[in-house]
Formats: C-alpha cells, sequence, structure tokens
C-alpha cells in the first residue's frame, strides 16, 4: 500500500483484544494509518498477564510494547509508533459526551465488554467525521455486530492465506511417462529431473506417482543431488503403509536430510500413528522424543472446570496420544523387544506425551517433536516452537487445517496453513497432504458425507 499522501486518507483502524493475543505487535503492522486502542481492551488483556500459554505471552509482551512506545507520554494523545512510514495510536475511552453517539449497550440490550469496545470505536468515528474508523477482530460475531450499528468491521489479515486451495499438496501425479524411464528408475534408483519434469521446476521433497501404460513407481525430487528417486515401501514399527500418500509421509519423517516435516489430512488417515511410528523407528538417533499437543478446551472453558489434580485435567486430552503410542504397541507380543522397548521408553521419559505448553520455553536439542493437531495453533507459536530447535532436532506438525477448535482461528489464519504456505521452497522441509482416510469405512463416510 503506498503512503498516503493527506491526513484524511489515513484510516484509524480499533483493535479488539482477540487481535493483540493473536499477536503482540498487530499495531505495527497497519502501515501509515492510526491505531486506537478501547480501554476495554487494556482491561481484558490484565486478565490474561499471568500463565504460561501462548495468549499470556502475548499479552505481557504487548503491554511491554506499549509502555516502552508511550514512555512518558499520555495514552490518550496521538503517540508516534517507530518508524517513518507507521502512523500513532492511542487508548480510547468507552463513549463520548456527544448527545447523537449511538449506546451498544443499549441497542444490544445487555452491558458487555465487546459493547464497550463498539461504543469506543464509535466515538472515534464521531470525533473523526472526515476519517474512515475500521474495527479490527479475529472475533466475527463483534464484527457482525459492528456492521449492524454501521461500523466498518475487518478481521485481521496479517499472516493470513488467501487461497487454503492453492496449499501446497506434496505429491503430484505424472501420467503417461514412458514405461522405459520407470524401469530404469527401478534398477538405478535415479533419474534426472528434465527426463520427467522437462521444463518444469521441482520444489525441494517434491513427491511424485509416475504412471506409464504398464506400470508405475513412486519417487520424490532430492533438492540436495537434484535427482528424481525411488521412494520405496516400508513398514516403521509394525505399521505398514496402506496407500501413496502413507508412503511420502513416511519417507519424510524419516529422511534425516529433512529437518521439519508438515502432514495435512482429515482425521483418520494416519496423520499421528505414522509421525510416532516413524519416531520410534529412529528412536536411537534422538535423545527424546516429544509428542505434545495444544489444550482446546471444550466449550471454551479453562481445564480447571475439570475434576482431579493437574495430571487428572490433562489425561482427557493427551488420551488420543495414548492411543496411537499402544496402537503401535500391540503390533508386537508383549514378549517381544519392542513392546519392552516402548514401555520402558515411557518409564524412564525418553517418550514424552505433554500439553504443548509444558514444551515451550525449552531448548530443543537432540529431540524428536511431533506436534500434533497443529491447526489449533497460532503462526506466531509455530514460529516460537521452531524457532526452539538446536542440533540434531526434527519437528513434524501434523493436523487438519478444516478442523480448527478454536474460536479466532480458521483455514486461512491457523498456524499450519501459514507454514505450509510460507516454506514451501526450502530444501530442509517435506509435506504431504494424506487424503484417503484408512481408519475405518464408517470414519470415512463421516468425513465424505457428514
Amino acid at each position: 500500500m503506498p503512503r498516503a499522501k493527506k491526513s484524511t486518507d489515513r484510516k484509524i483502524f480499533v483493535l479488539d483484544t482477540s487481535v493483540i493475543l493473536f499477536e503482540h505487535n498487530a499495531i505495527m503492522n497497519f502501515e501509515e494509518h492510526d491505531v486506537g486502542l478501547p480501554i476495554t481492551v487494556l482491561e481484558e488483556l490484565d486478565q490474561f498477564k499471568k500463565g504460561n500459554d501462548t495468549k499470556n505471552f502475548e499479552a505481557r509482551e504487548f503491554t511491554r510494547l506499549l509502555d516502552k512506545l508511550a514512555k512518558d507520554k499520555s495514552l490518550q494523545d496521538w503517540i508516534p509508533l517507530n518508524g517513518k512510514t507507521r502512523g500513532s495510536f492511542k487508548v480510547v475511552m468507552e463513549a463520548g459526551s456527544g448527545e447523537n453517539q449511538v449506546d451498544a449497550n443499549r441497542v444490544f440490550g445487555e452491558k458487555k465488554n465487546d459493547h464497550r469496545i463498539l461504543n469506543a470505536a464509535l466515538r472515534l468515528k464521531d470525533e473523526n467525521p472526515d476519517r474512515k474508523v475500521i474495527l479490527v477482530s479475529k472475533d466475527i460475531n463483534l464484527r457482525m455486530k459492528a456492521k449492524s450499528m454501521g461500523l466498518p468491521a475487518e478481521d485481521y489479515e496479517t499472516g493470513k492465506i488467501k487461497n487454503v486451495d492453492s496449499l501446497r499438496k506434496g505429491k503430484i501425479e505424472i501420467e503417461k511417462v514412458d514405461s522405459d524411464l520407470i524401469n530404469h528408475l527401478y534398477e538405478d534408483g535415479t533419474l534426472s529431473p528434465k527426463e520427467v519434469l522437462k521444463r518444469k521446476k521441482a520444489q525441494p521433497n517434491q513427491y511424485f506417482i509416475l504412471k506409464s501404460d504398464k506400470n508405475s513407481v513412486l519417487a520424490y525430487y532430492n533438492s540436495m543431488d537434484e535427482t528424481i528417486e525411488k521412494v520405496d515401501k516400508r513398514p516403521i514399527s509394525g505399521i505398514k503403509p496402506r496407500n501413496a500418500e502413507q508412503t511420502f509421509a513416511i519417507h519424510a519423517v524419516m529422511n534425516p536430510e529433512v529437518k521439519l516435516v508438515t502432514i495435512q489430512g482429515v482425521a483418520g488417515t494416519g496423520k499421528t500413528l505414522l509421525t510416532l511410528a516413524g519416531a520410534l523407528e529412529q528412536r536411537r538417533e534422538f535423545k527424546q522424543i516429544y509428542l505434545a499437543r495444544p489444550i482446546v478446551p471444550l466449550s471454551n472453558k479453562d481445564i480447571g472446570y475439570l475434576p482431579g489434580d493437574i495430571k487428572s485435567k490433562l489425561n482427557p486430552y493427551m488420551e488420543p496420544l495414548w492411543d496411537n503410542l499402544k496402537f503401535i504397541q500391540n503390533q508386537y507380543r508383549e514378549t517381544d523387544k519392542e513392546f519392552k522397548a516402548i514401555t520402558e521408553m515411557v518409564n524412564k521419559e525418553k517418550l514424552l506425551i505433554t500439553p504443548l505448553a509444558y514444551i515451550r520455553g525449552r531448548s530443543l536439542s537432540n529431540i524428536f517433536f511431533i506436534v500434533d493437531e497443529a491447526q489449533n495453533l497460532t503462526p506466531h507459536e509455530i514460529k516460537t516452537i521452531i524457532t526452539r530447535a538446536g542440533e540434531n532436532t526434527k519437528i513434524v506438525f501434523t493436523g487438519d487445517i478444516h478442523q480448527i477448535d478454536t474460536p479466532y482461528l480458521d483455514s486461512q489464519s491457523n498456524g499450519l496453513s501459514y507454514l505450509i504456505d510460507r516454506v514451501k521452497d526450502h530444501p530442509l522441509y517435506a509435506h504431504i497432504t494424506l487424503e484417503k482416510g484408512e481408519r475405518s469405512e464408517l470414519a470415512n463416510l463421516a468425513n465424505e458425507m457428514l
């Protein structure tokens, strides 16, 4: 967006609490436009300052940022944001003294913080009749309320993927390949990309299903060696791949040159199971295996509502991960060394199943780190996790970008979609989308028809 030449061209964006909790430095991302912060937002952020969750971190960081920007200035005055191309910000009181200002509390018949935020935005609109005032919120209901009162409202777009359908699938089917080339790949294990792709350029670690009239082969592009290499079906920890995509997922998880993997797919496609099986297969290569997932409480209630101690509270959220581990372990007899090895890993905490909040802040060196349900993370959370990676650490994110359990994320703004879009061309990264459910015919029916 070009820099505005007139003050009337500059808009005023009013931020909701959900935007700050999504990204603490959001006020720096509105270019030359000004930013209004309702006083209610500061009150709500005060309730989030304690705790170890990401939203608590975001609240604390925003408070520090605000304090740094304000210094000895009054927050009720427009304060310049850092940088010559940015606008200013101020804290806005709930309502003005004008007789004509609409009261959201009266309109909606209830006193709520959301309505106080609306009133603050309406006040700015009355005080600045020559400028466009826009409410920015991750809360779709609040945006609808704003629009119903004639106040423009938008989602916070930074980091949002415009077209989810265009996200990399990780594999391409190429038909009418010369059968002699496929035979050559079977015999030698490698091909020149030009022989298969002609003038097209392959992405690093791109997977292929090459088909001729007579035969077919699974392959991937090794960007390090600049070759197309054959991918073999292989069982890991007693788990056999049931389709081509699962074979590719296993290859990505087992490839020592790939340090970051994303596996996307609907329920029952085997994302977590295959990743955990791959981690167990490589257990001697890493000091520990961490299997973590974000806690998204049911009905958006805190886990404190659940009975028992902290372990009892967390067990319901971790149970799906234990189910996958038990499934792998049950591929063996109790007398088998593989069965005993898994039990010993759990007892000695070489394999640790834990909430994601318990991992934050740790240095992840020599770790195989699996993050399940990654679609419930924000882009900032994804970045925070990856920046913790030390030497000899591999991170695998699994999830379904269409199955969001948090109220302020969607298929376009969640961290998993963001990651798939941003790192698609890096040689350390591999991605595969699992499309075929393998849990059961009944589960497939639900995914396809309900």
